[in-house]
């Protein structure tokens, strides 16, 4: 056991998923991480932190048809509990998100310790949870600031691309800024490479270069380009549900193996 879990047996491992950067695989893997952590046995809270509640809707729920949602949580018109959807798969309950949220960085204009909603509002119920993920919007606004507050760790999805470490340097300042200034328990959990093309030399350039560059963990799971894990959300289901043979639920299954053991 690591010494960051000693005396931490009892509380949920709490994880966000971040990178400024749109279309990089945030979404997929917090519906697949949590889903696969789930089929593990583990009892994992989702917290969708994105306006475009897509991680909501990728576990089946209808995000328009909600009365509470993250938005009303941080605005204090309701209680954490009111607002999870529980078991939505075995294992996984949501506190689901929608366009409503894209008011709060308005609304929260002004409010004292801003930073620290959503981390107040989770410590009520870490407890009754393994792990915890929260999917954070693309860019670096308050909303990811609450993610970052109240997460223990950071899992960075990159797409291998060209590009792929542009923005990076970014989002690694503002952790340690995070750190420095709210969270001095945050850490970097390490990047996850999505979109993997075995059969391009750029895949795997980029994945060298970035394990050169970056002074972090890379899991050793490459997230493969996989046309059934694109599909699976529209039929609001994560991988393991919709094709549990697929290659892209086999990574998602290795994956939160690798997250359990570093977590352990």
């Amino acid at each position: 056991m690591s010494d960051r879990m000693k005396g931490e047996k009892h509380m949920g491992r709490i994880i966000a998923i971040a990178n400024q950067k749109g279309g990089v695989g945030k979404t997929t893997t917090s519906i697949n991480l949590s889903a696969s952590l789930a089929e593990k046995g583990k009892k994992v809270l989702v917290i969708d932190t994105d306006p475009q509640g897509n991680t909501t809707s990728g576990f089946g729920v209808d995000k328009n048809d909600l009365d509470d949602t993250i938005y009303e949580l941080i605005l204090g018109e309701c209680s954490i509990e009111d607002c999870i959807i529980k078991d939505v798969v075995a294992n996984v309950s949501i506190l689901p998100s929608n366009v409503n949220l894209a008011a709060a960085e308005i609304e929260l204009i002004g409010v004292e310790r801003k930073e620290y909603i959503l981390k107040k509002e989770v410590d009520w119920v870490k407890d009754q949870y393994d792990f915890i993920i929260i999917d954070c919007p693309p860019s670096l606004n308050t909303l990811t600031i609450n993610a970052l507050t109240t997460a223990d760790s950071v899992l960075v999805p990159i797409q291998c691309e060209y590009y792929a470490l542009e923005g990076l340097s970014q989002l690694i300042h503002t952790v340690n800024l995070v750190k420095e200034r709210l969270n001095p328990d945050l850490d970097m959990e390490g990047v996850v490479f999505t979109m993997f093309d075995s059969r391009t030399n750029l895949s795997t350039q980029v994945v060298e270069n970035v394990k050169n560059h970056l002074n972090q963990t890379v899991y050793n799971t490459l997230i493969p380009r996989n046309i059934r894990l694109a599909e699976a959300p529209s039929y609001g289901q994560p991988i393991n549900i919709y094709d549990p043979k697929s290659a892209g639920a086999e990574a998602y299954m290795k994956l939160a193996e690798e997250v359990i053991k570093y977590n352990e």
